[in-house]
């Protein structure tokens, strides 16, 4: 167990709480298990009613950490396809933890954090708060979170944010459905208790099980073979000359030979 994910329990509330504010909270290998583990242990925790997922300092999460993407952008396919699995099951074992999720935001949520708050059953951002799914800009694609974010927002306007990379501010969240709620930053906290309040008002077995009752009716597709699909994907894409450009390009500090205007 590391520093880089905090638990703080107080009664029936656990939470989980992304730290690494040097790094605005972006995940590596290490981070996802840790959180993965966390999610795991609480869902399997009949103490636990409630899980919120928080970031520490200045950001939620800005998504993947570019270090931990150079490493992964001089591995090879298979590498990568395994690495892209197991955010893909962070992302599922989120998805379906069978307790009621809370997504607290603030700052950036960017790539893999916009993935986070997608998966969370209740989502309430400050209105400073800022998004985008900018995987594009690197010749790649967020193919592991799309099940999470298509769901959420739409296929129409994940067309959009998924080609262009650009970033969106919290009205535009909440206009497309990415979040449910929004607060100036320093009634945050007020409101993520409110929402606590009214899941502890309800039935521990309806609200842990309502996930279920709307995933059931919705008919999703094949979640197993969507999970290796989409690994297998951005995988292709890392290691695919577009994806490397892009990688570097960033690292690197510059434009991507793909970029035609200032």
């Amino acid at each position: 167990m590391s520093d880089a994910l905090k638990r703080e329990r107080r009664g029936a509330v656990l939470t989980l709480t992304l730290n690494r504010p040097t790094l605005h909270n972006a995940f590596d290998a290490g981070l996802i298990a840790e959180l993965t583990l966390a999610l795991d242990a609480a869902g399997d925790d009949p103490q636990i009613r409630a899980v919120v997922l928080a970031g520490e300092g200045a950001s939620f999460s800005a998504g993947a950490d570019m270090q931990w993407m150079r490493g992964m952008a001089a591995a090879g396919e298979e590498e990568n396809r395994q690495d892209a699995l197991a955010l893909a099951r962070l992302m599922r074992t989120l998805d379906e933890l069978p307790k009621p999720t809370l997504a607290r935001v603030h700052g950036a949520a960017f790539g893999g954090g916009v993935g986070l708050v997608a998966c969370c059953d209740i989502a309430i951002a400050s209105t400073s708060a800022r998004f985008g799914l900018t995987e594009s800009r690197l010749g790649l694609l967020p193919a592991v979170i799309s099940p999470y974010v298509i769901e959420a927002i739409g296929p129409r306007q994940a067309r959009r944010w998924f080609a262009t990379g650009e970033h969106f501010d919290a009205e535009t969240a909440l206009r497309i459905g990415l979040v449910h709620q929004l607060v100036e930053p320093e009634r945050i906290d007020e409101a993520v208790q409110r929402q606590l309040g009214l899941l502890d008002k309800a039935g521990p077995i309806a609200a842990a099980t309502a996930k279920q009752l709307v995933r059931r009716v919705a008919q999703g597709p094949d979640r197993d073979a969507l999970d290796h699909d989409n690994a297998a994907l951005i995988a292709r894409l890392r290691v695919s000359a577009e994806g490397q450009e892009g990688l570097g390009a960033f690292l690197d500090k510059r434009a991507p030979h793909w970029v035609t205007q200032d």
